[in-house]
């Protein structure tokens, strides 16, 4: 059973159609039925009578629903989509049959850290978002109450998820793919002043154009020495998911990451090949410049402000007890190597990074 809930008009039928059909061509599978529901609600918005028929029917629940927006403004979006309604759920959880809750949280639950971050439940009080705090939260909640109800509990942290490493298909443009989008949207906006002949434009911002149309963008962006971006495709994170939940039947934390670190240098060398840029760098923290930066470097900042320490990342993840089950089984994390980037990028501009056209 899934719960889903109408959105933008669109019945959670149809929502969910779209999606099954946006994945292959077989649509909806047999085995799965709709149920229409609002986790936003108590009793997610349905009968008395259909509510308790649906506890009766359920013995585990995957938990997937989260507001990722980082925005400290959108603060009580956030905190009320996976704080409180995790509340909503868990209720349910404790009225039903369920005896067993698979809770898909983030690496980053983990916090302000440096080093090596445990998997396992550690009480953080310092993070850089408002979405990595609710996480850690809605984890607390999720322990304490499962435990309280005798529920046994899985606990899955994903790192960075880009699309998938075979085909580059994506539903979501934010993440990894953003301050690349925003850097070809600088690229192809300023491309056109320059063929209008507004080049005063071009001069203003630094950039400039060769003959082929590589666009020359001075832009440092600040990356920490030891640190980088850990990335998994949706592929990965989709096949560790089913291994782990079929396996770690006791319960547990795991963390679903990347053996191998992208460096933000690695990442800025893709897109300049793929995209035709060059002038941008990485800068460790302790060489960045102190004094202002260009007025290209500040609109890229203001566009990419709240990615920012995920380009300085320094938190590595143990992932020991997700191992010893993936390995066995020969499920391992691609390197995000260029040949994937490239896949993601073709699909990006093939939908135009997500935007009707």
């Amino acid at each position: 059973m899934l719960l889903a809930r109408s959105r933008d008009n669109t019945a959670p039928e149809e929502r969910i159609k779209a999606l099954f059909d946006w994945l292959g061509p077989d649509g909806i599978p047999s085995c799965v039925q709709i149920v229409p529901g609002d986790l936003n609600c108590s009793g997610f918005g349905l009968s008395s009578t259909d509510y308790h028929k649906l506890a009766s029917r359920v013995d585990e629940i995957i938990h997937c629903a989260s507001d990722t927006s980082f925005s400290e403004r959108k603060r009580a979006q956030i905190e009320k989509a996976n704080v409180a309604n995790l509340h909503h759920l868990l209720d349910f959880a404790a009225k039903s049959r369920c005896c067993f809750f698979h809770f898909i949280s983030t690496a980053y639950a983990a916090g302000k850290r440096r080093g090596i971050c445990p998997e396992a439940l550690v009480d953080t009080r310092s993070f850089f978002n408002v979405y990595e705090e609710t996480k850690h939260r809605a984890e607390m909640t999720a322990a304490k109450r499962c435990g309280r109800e005798g529920i046994r509990l899985n606990i899955y942290r994903p790192s960075i998820v880009y699309g998938n490493s075979r085909t580059g298909k994506t539903l979501r443009f934010n993440a990894m793919y953003y301050p690349v989008k925003i850097l070809v949207f600088l690229k192809n906006l300023y491309h056109q002043k320059h063929r209008e002949h507004t080049r005063e434009s071009d001069e203003q911002m630094g950039i400039s154009f060769s003959a082929d149309g590589t666009a020359h963008m001075p832009i440092r962006i600040e990356a920490a020495p030891s640190g980088g971006i850990n990335l998994i495709p949706v592929d990965f994170f989709t096949a560790a998911f089913s291994a782990i939940m079929e396996t770690a039947l006791d319960g547990g934390v795991f963390h679903i990451t990347n053996d191998t670190i992208k460096s933000v240098s690695d990442i800025i060398h893709y897109t300049q090949k793929y995209f035709h840029i060059t002038g941008i760098q990485a800068v460790q923290t302790q060489n960045f410049p102190p004094g202002p930066q260009s007025r290209l470097e500040i609109l890229f900042s203001r566009y990419t402000e709240v990615y920012r320490q995920y380009m300085q990342d320094e938190r590595i993840f143990d992932n020991t007890s997700a191992a010893a089950i993936l390995n066995p089984k020969g499920i391992s994390c691609p390197d995000f190597d260029y040949r994937i980037f490239s896949r993601c990028m073709q699909y990006a501009e093939a939908v135009n990074w997500g935007n009707p056209s």
